[in-house]
């Protein structure tokens, strides 16, 4: 994914790839995916809002921009307000140190997109 990508753009390219990857998946790669699915999932002793700023924390220090983005909007559609967005990305920079910068800049900048789509 490049930097640069916009949030519709991101999601209609991550479809595409993930029906590529289906069309060719095996059975692990599929209990991965559903696996991946089942932990977000509504109905666990953790709201869907907290688990998805989890992973957008766990994303950060991993460095992988394609996770961020995703869960970035996810934390959007789950609600999570600009004072909770901020304590979690302070969480992921003090656990993964200033190489999370640059990550943190993209985060900030697809949250104040999503807002801007919203507000049109």
């Amino acid at each position: 994914m490049k930097n640069n990508q916009n949030i519709e753009q991101f999601k209609k390219e991550r479809d595409r790839l993930n029906e590529i990857v289906m069309k060719y998946a095996g059975l692990e790669t599929k209990r991965f995916f559903s696996l991946d699915s089942q932990v977000y999932r509504d109905g666990g002793a953790i709201p869907v809002k907290f688990k998805e700023m989890l992973g957008l924390v766990a994303s950060l220090v991993l460095r992988c921009d394609d996770c961020i983005k995703y869960h970035i909007i996810r934390c959007f559609d789950e609600k999570v307000s600009d004072e909770e967005l901020e304590e979690a990305l302070s969480i992921s920079l003090i656990v993964g140190g200033s190489i999370v910068i640059p990550h943190l800049r993209r985060a900030y900048d697809a949250w104040d997109e999503l807002k801007h789509l919203k507000a049109k």
